[in-house]
């Protein structure tokens, strides 16, 4: 992949591919554009976060972006394949060791997830602070309306793999689990649903940090709107937009 210009997926977001090759180049792709997206929008510019896609053949495998790359900078040669006891299998870089222990035990426990998305951002981290879940405040958030978990553990800094499950045990069968005074993670099964998602999530703490007693939608509202707002193509379409806008790329 060229720095300078980075690849669009057209198809939408089950294109029905087989060949384990293409998949995997897919899944590569889509995650140099999520962590290139993540650096247009400032995120991980302190070298916090990461971005995990699970190999379509070593499913207990996943690739990360090598350690010291920047965001915006990413290319499908810097990513790493990164083995179940955490060793790297592929690649000639280290990689942020918090990746595997908080992002393992949610590929491990969760063989839907393909992708596992986390950072932290000017909205999810001030949130999190609250250790509650996202309320129906916006159209956004209602799309993790009974979709969402809070991980209450003081352990900001996620570096024993017993505290990631925990965390996995947190998100449960949810796509979003806010980290209590840490941030916000998400998961999909395609890189493109996870990636839109999180940026639902942080447009939806925007506005409840902004707007900390606004009104909330009833339950009955918010599950009307999960339909449409929390589908997986909405969530597609999301991170297929943000790629055009923020990435310049058409």
């Amino acid at each position: 992949m060229n720095r300078a210009l980075p690849f669009l997926h057209t198809s939408g977001p089950d294109d029905g591919e087989t060949d384990p090759a293409a998949i995997r180049r897919t899944r590569q792709e889509d995650q140099v554009l999520a962590y290139r997206l993540f650096g247009a929008f400032g995120w991980g510019d302190d070298g916090a976060g990461h971005i995990s896609a699970r190999d379509p053949e070593r499913t207990d495998h996943f690739w990360l972006l090598g350690y010291g790359i920047p965001f915006r900078s990413a290319t499908t040669e810097d990513l790493v394949l990164i083995g179940p006891d955490g060793s790297v299998v592929e690649g000639d870089r280290d990689y942020n060791s918090a990746a595997f222990t908080i992002h393992g035990p949610i590929h491990e426990a969760r063989p839907d997830v393909v992708c596992v998305a986390h950072t932290h951002t000017p909205y999810g981290t001030p949130f999190a602070a609250l250790a509650q879940p996202l309320r129906m405040m916006s159209q956004e958030s209602c799309a993790f309306h009974d979709d969402q978990g809070v991980f209450e553990g003081e352990e900001v800094d996620v570096l024993d793999y017993a505290v990631g499950r925990r965390l996995a045990s947190s998100l449960g069968s949810g796509r979003l689990v806010i980290l209590s005074n840490h941030g916000l993670l998400t998961v999909g099964p395609t890189v493109a649903e996870a990636i839109g998602s999180f940026v639902m999530a942080e447009r939806s703490c925007e506005v409840q940090v902004k707007v900390p007693h606004g009104r909330v939608i009833s339950d009955e509202a918010a599950a009307a709107a999960y339909i449409s707002v929390g589908s997986r193509g909405t969530a597609w379409h999301v991170f297929e937009w943000c790629v055009r806008s923020r990435l310049m790329v058409r």
